[in-house]
C-alpha cells in the first residue's frame, strides 16, 4: 500500500528531485528560519527585465526544475527555492495557509532584493499558488506560466456530475483529500511534507480550495498553460482503486476531469492577450521532466512577451 500512496502523490501533485550537485545552493534567514534557494542570471539582469520565479508542486523542492536549466539559464534570470519544510528549508509552523506561503515567497524576494516584475512558474499545486500570488500582489507580476496545474476551480456540482456521468463512487475532490490524509498518516513522510499536506487538507476542507473563490481578477498579462491529458492509466491507479474500494471508472472519469480542467483554464485566460493553452495528449504530469525542451521553448516565448 505504501508504494501506491507514493505513486498517487506523484500523479496528483509533483515529482520530487534534488538540486544538481553542481548547483550553488544559498541560504537566507526569513522569520528566523533558513530557506534554501538558487539564482541564475541576476548579475546580467537589466533594469525592468522580468525575473522568472519557480514555484514547485506539493512536497517538491526547487530542484524539480533542474532538467530545465540547460535550456533556459542563458535566456533570462531566475530563482528557484524550497518552501519551508521542504528540501533544505527549515520548517516554519507559523505558515498555516496558502496565503502565508505566498507572503513568505514575497518576503524572500524582498530580502534578496530581487525586484519585480516577476514571471511566475508553477507546476501542479504550484499553479494555484502562482494564481494566488497574482491576486495578492498583482502589480508585481508580468506573466504566469502553468505546468499541468491542479484544477483549483473544480466545483462541487461539477465533481458530482463527473461521478454521475461515469458511474463512479468517488470524486476528484474526495480523492484529493484521501491522498493528503495518506501522506499525513504515512510514518515515512517527512515532518515538512506532512506539514504541507496538513495545510492543503485544511485549505480544501470542507470546501475545495476555499480561499481561492474570491481571487482578484487576473490582469491582462501573458499567460501560458500547459496541460497533459488522456494519460495512460497506470497499474497503481487500478490497484489503488480496487484496494481502497473507490469505485472509480478511471478512463471516463479522467476524461471528464481533463475536459473540465481545460475549460476552466481556458476561461481564466480568455481576456488575456499574448496568452495560450497548450494541450499535450499522452504526456505525464511532470511535463518539464519528460520533455524539458518543449517546456523551455514555451517559457522563453512567454518571457519574451513579458519584456517591456
Amino acid at each position: 500500500m505504501k508504494s501506491i500512496i507514493i505513486s498517487v502523490f506523484i500523479t496528483f501533485f509533483s515529482v520530487t528531485l534534488v538540486f544538481s550537485q553542481t548547483s550553488e545552493r544559498k541560504f537566507v534567514s526569513i522569520n528566523n528560519k533558513q530557506m534554501a534557494y538558487k539564482t541564475f542570471g541576476l548579475d546580467e539582469r537589466k533594469a525592468n527585465e522580468p525575473v522568472v520565479v519557480f514555484e514547485s508542486g506539493l512536497g517538491s523542492g526547487g530542484g524539480g526544475y533542474g532538467s530545465l536549466f540547460p535550456f533556459i539559464q542563458n535566456n533570462f534570470s531566475g530563482i528557484v527555492y524550497d518552501r519551508n519544510g521542504i528540501g533544505e528549508s527549515e520548517i516554519d509552523i507559523s505558515i498555516k495557509t496558502d496565503a502565508d506561503v505566498i507572503k513568505r515567497l514575497h518576503d524572500l524576494l524582498v530580502t534578496l532584493k530581487i525586484k519585480p516584475p516577476y514571471l511566475l512558474v508553477g507546476h501542479s499545486i504550484g499553479g494555484p499558488f502562482i494564481r494566488l500570488y497574482a491576486s495578492i500582489y498583482p502589480n508585481e507580476i508580468c506573466g504566469l506560466f502553468f505546468i499541468d496545474p491542479t484544477d483549483f476551480m473544480l466545483t462541487k456540482d461539477e465533481d458530482s456530475k463527473v461521478k454521475l456521468n461515469t458511474s463512479s463512487l468517488t470524486g476528484y475532490r474526495e480523492l484529493f483529500a484521501i491522498n493528503l490524509k495518506n501522506i499525513i498518516n504515512d510514518p515515512l513522510t517527512s515532518n515538512g511534507f506532512r506539514n504541507e499536506a496538513k495545510r492543503e487538507l485544511n485549505e480544501s476542507s470542507p470546501d475545495f480550495f476555499k480561499k481561492y473563490q474570491s481571487l482578484q481578477p487576473l490582469k491582462d498579462i501573458p499567460v501560458t498553460v500547459m496541460i497533459s491529458y488522456n494519460k495512460h492509466i497506470e497499474h497503481y491507479e487500478t490497484e489503488m482503486n480496487e484496494n481502497l474500494k473507490l469505485g472509480i471508472n478511471l478512463i471516463p472519469w479522467w476524461k471528464e476531469l481533463d475536459e473540465l480542467r481545460i475549460n476552466h483554464y481556458a476561461e481564466m485566460i480568455k481576456n488575456n492577450n499574448n496568452s495560450r493553452l497548450i494541450l499535450l495528449p499522452r504526456y505525464s504530469h511532470g511535463i518539464h521532466q519528460q520533455d524539458p525542451k518543449i517546456v523551455a521553448e514555451a517559457l522563453i516565448d512567454t518571457y519574451n512577451k513579458c519584456l517591456p
